[in-house]
């Protein structure tokens, strides 16, 4: 049985720029063949299983020729695989797209396409730049600066003759003769150009000038493919409408230091204002099992008068295991529900449960006090959560009740890179690390090694919480700010502000 073929437009870089049937596609796919512009978040989206295959292209340096590549998405459909190929920007525009669908339908497999936003357009967007206005260009015209062979040319007289906007692909290489050529055939020198690299990411740069001088302010910049050029008077709107850039974050690299399943709320929040975010997770989350002290606590639910969750993940892990031993949320029928911090309620309220007590501060200070008016000696209270969990919530509530703590998961240290962490921070190319829990600030300091830790003081540190920043003291680190609302919107605040 033979597969198919999805050809898919991944957008000009910006994560949120891939289209509803493009990301459907992705999550569906057997084999994903990729290229160097397609946001590796991408990939992040495919179901477990899949398999990536690389054939990104750089000028002159092609890990893949074409004919490769047609000849790997035709293997791998010819297996009966569903594969997605996914190029940057739109498959048809510059993307060799037409070439790989002529290739599979000779060769007998269907194959569809998905459009995808070309960054002719999506990239001059995201520089303030729009491609057309009434006011300086009715038209305009995207040119590949690369051509199939030397011996085709552009034609200059042609494109000095319009009025619109001209937009050139891959053409950083030819730059200065795009310039020299565009002049010699009529276009003033005064003209503006605009280099837009890294169009749309957290990483763009753009540079502007005319096409007497661009050339010289690209060399001084350092300026690199992949980046578009941009020719036309569309240029000088760019200040009054470059919204992406003004973004409060943009320019920032801000490490991400939870769990890789758990960072995404974070991760998108950094992402909306503009931050160029670096996952580098120090811990994960490792359920307890079997656990047959959870499954009997479980079963003698009725026993207990408080159920007390500290995490998200207890809550998640508690109910996993209530659901498998074929009970449902009435079990908990005539328990008093307490819980630390608003992402451990949100998280019970996705249960159909909203907790009865949920203390002012997010810490088990705050909580015992809580309880201290309202338990009663006789009372039992469960107490799923972390294995290295702090005492102080046990003991404390010992004193004034009977208490069960069950053990259900354990927080062990995470795949963070440590080589390319060490390499940003001594490029001093990380402006602030998040720590959202102590167990964060602790198994950075073990991957990276204690020789490194004083690296860390040439980086704003944030923390969630006084908790959380008292573990980073104690590694002889300071706190350059502290959530005021111990959650994740007070980390986003604390680094703002």
């Amino acid at each position: 049985m033979k597969g198919k073929v999805y050809l898919i437009g991944a957008g000009p870089g910006d994560f949120g720029l891939l289209t509803i049937n493009g990301l459907k596609y992705i999550k569906n796919a057997d084999i994903i063949v990729y290229d160097r512009l397609a946001n590796d978040r991408f990939l992040k989206e495919a179901k477990e299983g899949c398999r990536f295959i690389y054939v990104g292209k750089e000028s002159s340096n092609h890990t893949k020729t074409q004919d490769e590549i047609n000849d790997i998405i035709l293997e791998e459909a010819l297996k009966g695989k569903t594969v997605v190929r996914l190029k940057g920007g739109d498959p048809y525009v510059f993307g060799r797209g037409g070439e790989e669908g002529e290739y599979l339908i000779k060769n007998g497999v269907d194959f569809e396409v998905v459009p995808g936003i070309t960054s002719a357009i999506g990239g001059l967007c995201y520089a303030g730049i729009p491609i057309t206005h009434r006011d300086y260009a009715s038209s305009f015209h995207v040119i590949t600066g690369h051509l199939k062979t030397e011996e085709e040319d552009i034609n200059f007289k042609a494109l000095s003759s319009l009025k619109g906007t001209l937009v050139f692909l891959m053409g950083m290489a030819n730059l200065e003769n795009i310039c020299k050529e565009l002049i010699k055939n009529g276009k003033s020198k005064d003209t503006p150009v605009a280099i837009i690299n890294w169009a749309t990411r957290p990483e763009q740069k753009v540079v502007s000038g005319t096409l007497d001088n661009i050339h010289d302010i690209v060399m001084k910049e350092g300026i690199k493919p992949p980046s578009l050029i941009v020719v036309g008077e569309v240029v000088k709107l760019r200040e009054k409408l470059n919204f992406f850039e003004k973004k409060p974050l943009f320019g920032k690299n801000i490490v991400v230091t939870r769990a890789r399943a758990k960072n995404s709320e974070l991760k998108d929040m950094l992402v909306e204002l503009g931050a160029k975010v670096i996952e580098f997770p120090t811990i994960e989350i490792e359920e307890i099992t079997p656990n047959e002290k959870l499954d009997y606590s479980i079963k003698e639910l009725d026993t207990y008068n408080y159920l007390v969750f500290t995490s998200k993940n207890a809550v998640e892990i508690f109910f996993k295991r209530l659901f498998s031993l074929g009970f449902d949320v009435r079990k908990l029928g005539s328990l008093k529900i307490a819980a630390i911090g608003s992402a451990t309620s949100k998280s019970l309220r996705s249960y159909g449960i909203k907790a009865d007590i949920v203390p002012k501060d997010f810490v088990a200070e705050s909580l015992i006090e809580e309880l201290k008016s309202r338990v009663k000696k006789e009372d039992r209270v469960l107490i799923p959560r972390a294995k290295e969990a702090r005492d102080v919530l046990v003991k404390s509530l010992e004193k004034l009740c009977r208490v069960n703590e069950v053990k259900v998961y354990n927080t062990v240290i995470g795949d963070g890179k440590k080589e390319e962490f060490l390499k940003l921070l001594s490029k001093g190319e990380i402006d602030y690390i998040t720590f959202t829990s102590s167990s964060t600030v602790r198994n950075l300091i073990k991957i990276i090694g204690l020789d490194k830790c004083k690296e860390l003081k040439s980086v704003k540190l944030i923390s969630i919480g006084p908790i959380t920043s008292k573990t980073i003291e104690s590694f002889g680190l300071s706190v350059s700010s502290e959530a005021k609302e111990y959650t994740l919107a007070g980390v986003l605040e604390a680094i703002q502000f």
